[in-house]
């Protein structure tokens, strides 16, 4: 499969060898939990339903562009927790993060997404053939396009892979570099409903559509109680936003400086839930997993159990449960 990769070039770069072991950071007791979070997802939701009371004083933030330096971070222990996708966390595992996925999000699949421009000619993923795709090493978008094309039959080296950040992924395609762009929410709203952009595949009915809420092994040893409480406020917060789609998309418009078309677009298709470990996350990590080791991007044996810890279910319950 040929591809084309930046120089920065982050954690999916190394997928064949092992990371630089983390170092080890001895920490002040009662010192914050360290949380990463990418732009405008679980603290903004979390700050917009309130959830963050009395809890805020205990965390300590750090905002990521993409998931793959949110990754990078939790293995180099500069962060105790995270949110990420499927791919990237699997990418990680594989690659010999130390941390474990305490939590799931599940959310409708449509967000998922390769785009082409209004007026490409590229109608379906068979058009893509020969083209070149910007997207994330490692990321969803890097999974729904090999998804897509085993899906169609195609081989898995089929298209161009043009490895890019999302901002850079956004520039290329919109000069006209790349012929797609594979991405995730909200670019996939902010390009449909800003600028006509088209899906000619999404995630429906071809991946998974998980996000974990991953763990560093000795923060769920030493930070339990906090990543107990943290999860839980966290599925309060998603539940409420979905019973407030046109709410949350006016506050979340306004803190991120996004139209709020475009957080309506996205939040009304999405319907992120936090759910609990279980059998189906397992099974549909393995698909993950088995998808990534047949494209030849896993390279040894990975085994979705050992990568999941259910022992928060009961606080994601607690947390999903009407008020």
């Amino acid at each position: 499969m040929k591809t084309i990769l930046p120089r920065r070039a982050l954690l999916g770069a190394a997928l064949s060898v092992p990371l630089l072991a983390a170092p080890r950071i001895l920490r002040a007791q009662g010192a914050p939990l360290r949380v990463g979070d990418q732009r405008g997802n679980a603290r903004a939701v979390m700050e917009a339903a309130g959830v963050l009371k009395g809890f805020e004083g205990r965390l300590a933030w750090s905002e990521f562009p993409a998931a793959a330096p949110l990754v990078e971070a939790l293995n180099a222990n500069a962060i105790d927790t995270g949110l990420v996708g499927d791919a990237p966390f699997t990418f990680g595992a594989a690659a010999g993060v130390p941390a474990k996925a305490i939590a799931a999000t599940r959310e409708n699949r449509g967000g998922l997404a390769i785009l082409v421009q209004k007026d490409s000619p590229i109608q379906d993923i068979r058009g893509l053939v020969g083209k070149r795709v910007a997207t994330g090493r490692g990321s969803i978008g890097h999974q729904i396009v090999l998804a897509a094309l085993e899906e169609a039959g195609l081989p898995l080296d089929a298209v161009t892979f043009v490895f890019l950040l999302p901002a850079d992924a956004k520039a290329a395609w919109t000069r006209g570099s790349v012929e797609a762009w594979s991405t995730w929410e909200p670019y996939v709203s902010q390009e449909e409903v800003l600028n006509g952009a088209r899906r000619i595949a999404n995630g429906e009915g071809i991946t998974p559509g998980l996000g974990f809420q991953a763990a560093r092994e000795d923060a769920i040893a030493n930070r339990r109680p906090e990543l107990t409480e943290f999860v839980k406020r966290l599925a309060i917060a998603r539940a409420w936003a979905n019973g407030n789609v046109s709410g949350y998309a006016r506050t979340w418009s306004e803190l991120m400086n996004v139209p709020a078309p475009v957080a309506e677009h996205w939040f009304a298709r999405a319907n992120t839930r936090v759910v609990p470990i279980d059998a189906s996350v397992e099974r549909d990590e393995q698909r993950n997993i088995d998808l990534y080791t047949r494209a030849g991007l896993v390279r040894r044996k990975v085994v979705a159990a050992d990568l999941l810890d259910a022992s928060f279910n009961e606080a994601i319950a607690a947390g999903n449960r009407p008020a």
